[in-house]
């Protein structure tokens, strides 16, 4: 992260708005508060108040959108092998992008980038199942 005071005393304007961030438990966010008031008048926990509260009103009206890094996968096995795949989607919570279902099937999945070297695993070692990064 990176926190400017930008001519402001040490600490009164960056860390403010930094904490207001984390309490609102976001991340990849740019706040910018442009001061026109205050300074010697306000004092140094003046400064702190301002900028405090000018970063929360701001994140509170923002409409915050969460995007998750997926990593998609292709599944091929036969039909008989169903019920092994199938329960791994379903214990995992996996999201099934696209299916073929036929004697030879084909199934699109979309896992979080953290847990999808875990999938792969889970996959690679189940028997007559093959397992294919998508890009």
């Amino acid at each position: 992260f990176r926190a400017n005071d930008d001519g402001e005393p040490n600490n009164s304007a960056g860390m403010p708005i930094y904490g207001q961030i984390q309490s609102f438990e976001v991340t990849n966010v740019l706040v910018i508060v442009v001061r026109y008031f205050g300074g010697v008048k306000l004092g140094v926990g003046g400064l702190i108040a301002a900028y405090k509260t000018a970063a929360q009103m701001a994140l509170e009206v923002s409409d915050i959108v969460e995007k998750t890094i997926d990593i998609h996968y292709l599944i091929r096995f036969d039909y008989k092998n169903m019920n092994k795949v199938m329960r791994v989607i379903k214990e995992k919570n996996l999201d099934i992008i696209s299916q073929k279902m036929e004697m030879s099937c084909e199934i699109e999945i979309a896992t979080r980038k953290k847990n999808a070297e875990m999938i792969f695993d889970i996959f690679s070692n189940l028997y007559e199942v093959e397992i294919l990064e998508k890009e």
